[in-house]
């Protein structure tokens, strides 16, 4: 496969929709910790999540909470904290899950909703009813 600088190198980017991408570059910098990869005028905006990635988009189309993005991150809650101090609504608080993971879900100020998950367990899937399947 290719590469080309003007596009991030993850396989799946999830495009958002906000009225005012650059507003949202801010917010979602400062409550969640992205950071910007590049600028495209002031209608598309790229971001880094971690290893992944994702695009801002201009338009008015509100979320229809069909999707959620979820994003790894070292410490559920101190990120939960940090997002909650910067006017995220917490939907559900850091939860200690039987497969392995600490979760919290958050929605940010355009509505958008966002799963944040720290690994603290390597658990075999087949312990809490999941089914490995060979790659």
């Amino acid at each position: 496969m290719r590469t080309n600088r003007s596009v991030p190198p993850c396989t799946v980017i999830p495009v958002l929709i906000y009225p005012d991408p650059s507003a949202a570059a801010e917010w979602l910098s400062a409550a969640f910790g992205f950071t910007v990869r590049l600028r495209i005028a002031n209608h598309r905006i790229q971001m880094r999540a971690g290893e992944g990635c994702f695009t801002i988009a201009e338009g008015d189309v509100v979320p229809n909470h069909s999707h959620i993005v979820q994003v790894r991150v070292d410490d559920a809650r101190v990120h939960c904290e940090r997002a909650r101090q910067h006017g995220a609504i917490i939907l559900t608080e850091p939860t200690d899950h039987m497969y392995g993971e600490r979760q919290y879900n958050a929605q940010d100020f355009h509505g958008h909703h966002w799963d944040f998950t720290q690994t603290i367990a390597d658990v075999e899937p087949e312990s809490w009813g999941g089914i490995s399947v060979a790659l």
